[in-house]
């Protein structure tokens, strides 16, 4: 079984996510669709119906959740020597040399990245760039309105 890179956080929130699926939306669920049985016909009962969607949702969550859980190998970037280069959940500050604009990122797994938190894949060309270089390095990434040039003012984990 091939395994996916995943942060200490992305697996610690998956795994609150998953023990409120199961301790607190199941159980809801269950007790929705024994309320809109106990109203008699469930061929016409709506509230049956959009529970038993629910109920479908819930466990396909919490499928999909243990599946990732299964297959994360999780890594602490804390315990790899790094030698002062950028790993796998390193957070990194850049300079873009073209607008001279600075940018934050974190290198997460796949299943953790996320822009709007400012989360990038490991496999995304970004972290490919950035993987391995120094401070004060200047990297440049490939992107589909060119190419950007960027420079690694610091980094932390």
């Amino acid at each position: 079984m091939q395994t996916y890179p995943m942060t200490i956080n992305g697996a610690k929130l998956l795994d609150e996510e998953l023990v409120r699926l199961k301790s607190i939306e199941r159980p809801a669920v269950i007790k929705a669709i024994a309320e809109a049985r106990s109203h008699g016909d469930l061929s016409e009962n709506a509230e049956y119906d959009a529970a038993k969607e629910k109920q479908a949702f819930v466990e396909g969550r919490i499928a999909d959740i243990e599946a990732r859980l299964s297959r994360a190998n999780i890594i602490d970037p804390s315990k790899i020597a790094n030698d002062g280069r950028i790993i796998f959940g390193a957070t990194v500050e850049l300079l873009d040399l073209e607008t001279e604009n600075e940018v934050r990122y974190q290198i997460v797994g796949d299943d953790e990245a996320d822009l709007k938190f400012s989360k990038i894949s490991v496999n995304s060309p970004v972290a490919r760039s950035l993987i391995g270089k120094e401070i004060g390095s200047v990297v440049e990434v490939k992107t589909p309105n060119g190419t950007k040039e960027y420079e690694i003012i610091n980094f932390s984990f």
